[in-house]
């Protein structure tokens, strides 16, 4: 292999000042803020933690697309430390998550599958749409790799409640809906290390 999977790609600074990267922000800023406000009104009626972890994911990315609008353009140092951020609060989400699972499973709890499904669904055509914009700048820098794993996170997560959704139907319990609010939070965990990682070699470099 030419080139290992987690070797650093070289920044794309010409990308940063690119007026379609910034449109593709806006879309996919919007398109989470929409998302999140159906997924959490959808995952409370359904009672369903992982439609409202992925909700709290479709907020978390909202604000790291406004994060990366506001820096677009500036000097790698600043893309790096705004990247430092975003990994924060994409393991802040993880942990978060966890511990939301952690309290379904105690408190019990009878999560409807038929609006997960749904909702899941319409939740995937959104972030597929959103991650095929933004699939040319996946091999930027700390920032804007920040952004594609949070968009392929999303597609992921989707597709795992979705799954849930089918698990939760076919056995009548509310671990197939756990189990996927567990796996999406380590999921967020592994990406904030990844981002962290990059973000650091880049500061060291700079």
């Amino acid at each position: 292999m030419a080139k290992s999977c987690c070797q650093t790609p070289e920044p794309d600074n010409s990308a940063q000042n690119n007026p379609q990267w910034r449109r593709i922000l806006w879309v996919a800023m919007l398109a989470n803020l929409a998302m999140f406000l159906v997924e959490i009104f959808a995952g409370i009626a359904a009672d369903s933690r992982s439609l409202q972890a992925d909700a709290l994911d479709f907020f978390g990315d909202a604000a790291n697309y406004a994060v990366s609008l506001g820096v677009a353009g500036m000097t790698l140092a600043w893309r790096a430390r705004a990247a430092l951020l975003k990994a924060a609060s994409m393991l802040a989400f993880g942990l978060g998550v966890l511990g939301f699972a952690l309290h379904g499973l105690i408190i019990g709890a009878n999560p409807e599958p038929q609006t997960m499904g749904l909702v899941g669904a319409l939740a995937l055509l959104v972030n597929v749409a959103v991650a095929v914009l933004l699939f040319r700048f996946r091999g930027g820098d700390a920032n804007m790799r920040s952004v594609w794993l949070c968009s392929r996170n999303d597609a992921i997560g989707n597709v795992a409640v979705i799954v849930a959704a089918i698990g939760v139907f076919g056995t009548g319990s509310a671990w197939p809906d756990l189990l996927v609010a567990a796996i999406m939070a380590l999921l967020a965990i592994w990406s904030s290390a990844e981002v962290f990682a990059q973000a650091r070699r880049e500061l060291a470099s700079g």
